[in-house]
């Protein structure tokens, strides 16, 4: 199918994939669907890592915990809305595959380093666990569960239009805080 609808013919009427009718188009398809209009995406993917901070958190109080945090696994955007009841979970996945690059770039990355700091958080819970030392143990969730909560903000300030992109400077000072 070729793509006329700049020149005409048969697909006048429909956007440019890309384009900016296009964006149009979808920001009136999510407009109400706790989808944000401008970046396409949805904040109901952070519950994904919401939950694994509510774990990490009770940790200190329930050592048990640590077991259900070893469970959760990192879900891709997809994933979480393709598991989900979401009810518009078809069009968050459309939007989210059609995010402008600016907001999904940023958002993707921001993904990945809270996939991360999840896993090498948890490794540093369970060698603080394995001291017996209720200080560090609670010292060590509350850094891992306030740095994973750091970048929680970053990808909802994502998620909400902000374009600006931590530089890594940023991100290693977090890492190594």
């Amino acid at each position: 199918m070729s793509d006329q609808c700049e020149t005409g013919g048969d697909n006048a009427s429909r956007p440019t994939p890309g384009g900016p009718a296009h964006a149009r188009t979808l920001a009136m398809l999510v407009k109400g669907k706790n989808i944000e209009e401008t970046t396409l995406l949805a904040t109901d993917y952070l519950n994904h890592f919401n939950d694994i901070i509510m774990f990490l958190e009770m940790i200190p109080g329930i050592p048990e915990m640590l077991d259900d945090a070893k469970a959760w696994q990192p879900k891709s955007y997809i994933e979480h809305f393709q598991d989900s009841v979401f009810a518009d979970k078809e069009l968050a996945i459309f939007a989210y595959e059609n995010a402008p690059p600016r907001y999904r770039g940023p958002f993707d990355s921001a993904v990945m380093t809270m996939n991360f700091l999840v896993a090498e958080g948890i490794g540093k819970i369970e060698a603080a666990i394995a001291t017996g030392n209720d200080g560090l143990i609670a010292d060590t969730v509350a850094s891992v569960a306030g740095n994973l909560r750091k970048f929680v903000d970053v990808a909802s300030a994502i998620i909400h239009g902000d374009e600006r992109a931590m530089d890594q400077a940023e991100i290693d000072a977090i890492l190594n805080g």
